[in-house]
């Protein structure tokens, strides 16, 4: 059981961090809103690649490491477990409500615009920002998974 949250959390994270990755370099090479043709259909394929690979993997990595948690009595007490867990919930959070539903916004907004001829507005800034902050969180949590320093409260004797 324990080899097998590993494999799925280790799967989950390898998506997460492709998808990011992925939508970190669409949004760099997205076409300004003016043209409506191309950044409809990119936000429409960065919508899907945030509803169909980033949600599932956020969501696989945070159930199979809160299932490992739950197995395995030694991580239950481990400082470096502790702070993967807080840092987890953050990143699924955070992808969740600053990637994924703005990404789906968007694109449900230019397909609408595209149809009507109405004018839209850039949005990509937050969305990379807070991509670049998952980035760094996921970073975070891979070198605490690896390492597994020893974090534990200092007491005063």
């Amino acid at each position: 059981m324990r080899r097998l949250l590993k494999f799925l959390h280790t799967i989950g994270a390898i998506g997460m961090m492709g998808a990011m990755t992925c939508l970190l370099v669409l949004l760099a090479l997205a076409p300004a809103p003016s043209q409506a043709a191309e950044y409809s259909a990119l936000y429409g394929a960065m919508g899907r690649i945030a509803g169909w690979v980033l949600f599932p993997s956020l969501g696989l990595t945070l159930v199979s490491g809160l299932l490992a948690m739950a197995a395995n009595r030694a991580y239950q007490n481990a400082g470096w477990a502790l702070v993967k867990l807080a840092t987890g919930v953050l990143v699924f959070e955070a992808g969740f409500a600053g990637v994924v539903g703005p990404l789906q916004d968007e694109a449900e907004r230019s397909a609408q615009a595209l149809a009507s001829g109405a004018a839209l507005v850039e949005t990509s800034g937050a969305i990379t920002g807070t991509i670049w902050v998952l980035i760094a969180l996921s970073v975070l949590n891979v070198a605490f998974g690896v390492w597994r320093p020893r974090l534990r409260r200092r007491v005063k004797a």
